[in-house]
């Protein structure tokens, strides 16, 4: 049987690089694999379609989805999961002490359709009662001008969506008072230079790990999702796919595992991998859908409560069933 060409572009992670250096091969396939930076991966996969397997950002894959403006469907691989209590910077003037606080106020974000920003959004009203027509939402480039929505956004009537000026950034308008606060997945350059400017968590490691042991939510921000009609022709790949991420997932696992000599440059790792595996148990970075239902429905609740989703999309609409079953652990 000849092998099937296929191109695969994701980040340049730990959990994929075994595939990437062909130690871990997708059976069936000859791969091409390519790690562009992710703001023009997502670009080249949200509007020109240009990979057979690709990383997608959740919320915009979900968007798509939902307005049928999409050749991929998901797998259950979880590419990029991040807690975003980390993701909130307030001015320490404006009398916001508590999550609460933020009612009323102007925040910034980059973009509103913005995976970090639907999560950070969920838990603010899953936790602590603020809705997100209770703030007046500014979006714009964090550090460079001229950032839009990658998708159009149609919000419901009482969620206050502003663009920033032309010529405005937002950590610059952070330092000087004209936002509130901010939500970010990278930190803005205002933070540690503007004594004004701080983390609404300041211990925002201690915050995460309580959320995540009372919601049992590890937040999904990017998953790899395939061509349909890829699937369609041939419907072994989703299973070969699959596995070979998974396994590509564990051998990384067990080389931060490795104590003899570190294998990333990070001091007292297996103290950390231990504190981990605490809070989030013995397979803390789980692929397939079994180990993960809570974490994708409570994406798929806020996408469509968040007036981003078109509609109510179900697990079944978004992913690939299940694939667990059909891989030998």
């Amino acid at each position: 049987m000849s092998l099937l060409p296929i191109s695969i572009s994701t980040g340049d992670y730990d959990r994929v690089r075994a595939i990437k250096d062909g130690r871990v091969p997708v059976q069936g396939c000859t791969v091409t694999y390519l790690t562009p930076p992710l703001e023009e991966l997502f670009i080249r996969a949200l509007m020109g379609a240009e990979f057979d397997a690709c990383e997608v950002s959740l919320s915009s894959y979900l968007i798509a989805l939902s307005r049928g403006k999409t050749p991929y469907r998901a797998l259950p691989v979880f590419l990029s999961r991040v807690f975003r209590h980390s993701a909130f910077y307030i001015r320490t003037d404006r009398g916001i002490a508590r999550p609460e606080d933020l009612r009323g106020k102007r925040v910034g974000v980059p973009e509103y359709q913005m995976t970090a920003a639907l999560w950070a959004r969920g838990l603010l009203e899953d936790e602590y009662g603020v809705k997100p027509s209770e703030i007046e939402w500014r979006n714009g480039g964090l550090e460079q001008t001229g950032r839009a929505e990658k998708l159009a956004l149609d919000l419901p009537p009482d969620v206050k969506l502003t663009p920033i000026g032309p010529g405005e950034t937002l950590s610059a308008m952070l330092a000087s008072g004209a936002l509130d606060a901010l939500v970010t997945p990278r930190t803005p350059s205002c933070f540690g230079r503007v004594p004004q400017v701080a983390r609404l968590f300041p211990d925002y490691r201690a915050v995460e790990r309580a959320y995540a042991r009372k919601s049992g939510l590890f937040s999904i921000m990017h998953v790899l999702a395939v061509r349909e009609e890829l699937l369609r022709r041939n419907p072994w790949l989703a299973s070969s796919l699959f596995a070979a991420f998974r396994q590509a997932k564990d051998i990384a696992i067990r080389e931060l595992e490795e104590i003899g000599a570190y294998n990333v440059t990070v001091p007292w790792l297996a103290e950390e991998l231990k504190d981990i595996r605490a809070v989030l148990g013995e397979d803390y970075w789980p692929y397939g859908l079994a180990k993960n239902r809570a974490s994708i429905e409570a994406a798929l609740r806020y996408s469509h409560a968040q007036g981003l989703s078109a509609r109510k999309l179900t697990i079944e609409d978004a992913f690939v069933p299940d694939l667990d079953w059909a891989v030998r652990v």
